[in-house]
């Protein structure tokens, strides 16, 4: 299959936004929104309508796995979910092992619907720990603290056969020893699959405005590095490789969702802000939650943009989404004259990307330096 060529033979992904949150946290540049009051049956009604649009254009697909993301989506009613899980499998043809995965926050108050949402469809859970330090999620802005969200932890293992937290390192003034003792503890849980960020500062964020002042520095790019060593070493060694540039699994418990967006295969998405990939077409909704409404209530979706991707656009998305992958990007699919040879050559000498017959990957030395790689070898 040529990437310029929709292929439908491949399960479709389902994306699900929930946009509302708390609060908003000061790292965080998603489309997420705080608001005191949400009329919890208009969302639902939206949503359904929103995937039913999108339903009868993707006809006659298996479905592989759906992902509610956000915002915070474990705020979402557990009848919402189930609902949005059944019109899902009416919809399409659900994979024998469809992957159901919700994004949750750590609170006890949250981690008590679990077993709902569990009852509702949802087989995954990826939860947002952050940090295994007080200090750190105060710094984080995060609402919980350390003993309960280890509780929420436990719960959740308790409830779902798939689990996943998230962390995020590289913090100002984070020692390696500090944080091989915090990513030991985490390994430590057993849990599956564990994504891990290094702290970035996102334009139009508020810790954007403090960098900017010089009132926040992260550490520069040899500490960052030190860090990211310690991460692969320990997590290599715990079972977890490294599988995406930010994301590690025990073989066989990769997120199924998200290896759909990074090997470049159709997804549907619905809800404020969403993305998809549909056919050749990339689709994006309306933004904010009360436009995205408002447009679904008029005509019957949200999309605010349908765009016909040309060949050179979609085999770019597909070298930038594929070389975040160990496994890398199989260039017969893709195409060899979207790649710049010359600079592949060059960075092979420094160790830093490697070529196996079709197969380009980036290497373990080259993953800390990926954004620099891509910008030299995609045309």
């Amino acid at each position: 299959m040529n990437v310029a060529q929709p292929n439908d033979a491949e399960p479709l992904a389902l994306y699900v936004h929930w946009p509302f949150c708390v609060s908003k946290c000061p790292y965080c540049d998603f489309n997420s929104h705080v608001r005191e009051v949400v009329d919890q049956d208009a969302w639902r009604k939206a949503l359904l309508a929103d995937l039913a649009y999108e339903a009868a254009l993707l006809p006659g697909r298996r479905l592989g796995s759906i992902f509610f993301g956000g915002g915070t989506p474990s705020l979402m009613p557990p009848e919402t979910v189930a609902a949005v899980i059944d019109a899902a499998v009416a919809a399409w043809t659900p994979q024998g092992d469809l992957e159901v995965t919700l994004e949750a926050n750590p609170s006890s108050v949250e981690a008590a619907r679990f077993a709902d949402l569990a009852a509702a469809g949802v087989n995954r859970v990826s939860l947002g720990l952050q940090a295994l330090d007080d200090e750190a999620l105060a710094f984080l802005g995060r609402a919980h603290g350390v003993a309960e969200g280890l509780g929420a932890l436990a719960t959740a293992q308790r409830h779902f056969g798939r689990v996943s937290f998230d962390l995020i390192y590289a913090r100002p003034g984070q020692s390696v020893a500090a944080w091989e003792a915090e990513l030991a503890r985490a390994l430590a849980f057993g849990t599956e699959h564990l994504s891990l960020y290094q702290l970035t500062i996102e334009p139009g964020t508020r810790f954007a405005t403090l960098a900017a002042k010089g009132d926040l520095v992260i550490p520069d790019a040899d500490a960052a590095a030190d860090l990211w060593d310690v991460t692969q070493a320990l997590t290599g060694a715990a079972g977890l490789p490294l599988y995406e540039v930010s994301n590690h699994a025990r073989r066989g418990a990769e997120s199924r969702h998200n290896l759909s967006y990074w090997r470049y295969t159709d997804y549907a998405g619905v809800g404020p802000g969403a993305h998809g990939r549909r056919g050749g077409y990339a689709t994006v909704r309306h933004k904010k939650p009360e436009n995205w409404i408002g447009a679904v209530t008029r005509n019957g979706h949200g999309a605010q943009e349908e765009t016909a991707l040309t060949p050179a656009e979609r085999a770019t998305e597909a070298l930038v989404m594929g070389l975040r992958l160990a496994e890398g990007v199989d260039l017969a699919r893709i195409g060899a004259g979207f790649v710049d040879l010359a600079a592949v050559e060059r960075l092979a000498t420094h160790g830093l990307i490697v070529r196996e017959g079709e197969r380009l990957r980036v290497t373990d030395a080259g993953m800390p330096v990926l954004e620099g790689i891509l910008r030299e070898v995609v045309l």
